[in-house]
């Protein structure tokens, strides 16, 4: 099992999360951040953390598509450690359906 970062997340992308993962798995892409599976060690200490919902375990149904991203992501994208600023129209984002569709960038974030 890994945890991994769902929709929700893409033009949220609050970083509370980062600040209390032990083994600095997540990697920042320009508007959402990913999880590296093969880093992540399954401790679960993110998952409340994050404001929009937004990671999951791979365990639950569905979410079969959300593990290839992270993982395809992680690969290409800079790590990142340290709590950041959300975007300032984070909050008209939360909740929204449709993000992935009409949003995601595969561009890399800046990291720490």
């Amino acid at each position: 099992m890994t945890y991994v970062v769902t929709e929700a997340c893409i033009k949220c992308k609050y970083t509370d999360c980062v600040e209390v993962c032990p083994v600095d798995c997540f990697y920042e892409g320009e508007n959402m951040l990913v999880i590296h599976p093969d880093e992540c060690i399954d401790c679960g200490v993110c998952e409340p953390e994050c404001p929009a919902d937004a990671i999951k375990p791979d365990t639950e149904p569905g979410l079969e598509k959300w593990l290839e991203v992270n993982t395809e992501y992680a690969k290409s994208w800079p790590n990142i450690t340290q709590k950041k600023d959300s975007p300032d129209d984070a909050k008209d984002f939360e909740g929204m359906e449709g993000k992935f569709e009409k949003y995601f960038s595969p561009k890399p974030g800046t990291g720490d």
